[in-house]
């Protein structure tokens, strides 16, 4: 699946700053989960929203502070999206 680059460049920033023990695991999980929100959305291509939600709904509640300042530094506004 296409993924928007914008979305897609701060995406592999957030990555880089997830500990690294972590990042194997979490890109796999939110890179599928991102493609099903998309497909949901009956859209061919991953945006940012597809990313934020597959953070939100996928990551553990122990991280959710860690993905927010994370977030907050790559600029993904997860606020518009709900969370």
């Amino acid at each position: 699946m296409d993924w928007d680059q914008a979305s897609l460049a701060k995406y592999n920033k957030m990555l880089n700053l997830i500990p690294v023990f972590h990042r194997r695991i979490a890109k796999e999980v939110v890179n599928k989960k991102a493609e099903q929100n998309a497909q949901s959305r009956a859209s061919n291509q991953v945006q940012e929203q597809d990313i934020v939600q597959a953070f939100t709904s996928e990551v553990p509640k122990a991280f959710y502070s860690l993905m927010i300042r994370i977030m907050d530094e790559v600029g993904f506004d997860y606020k518009k999206y709900g969370k």
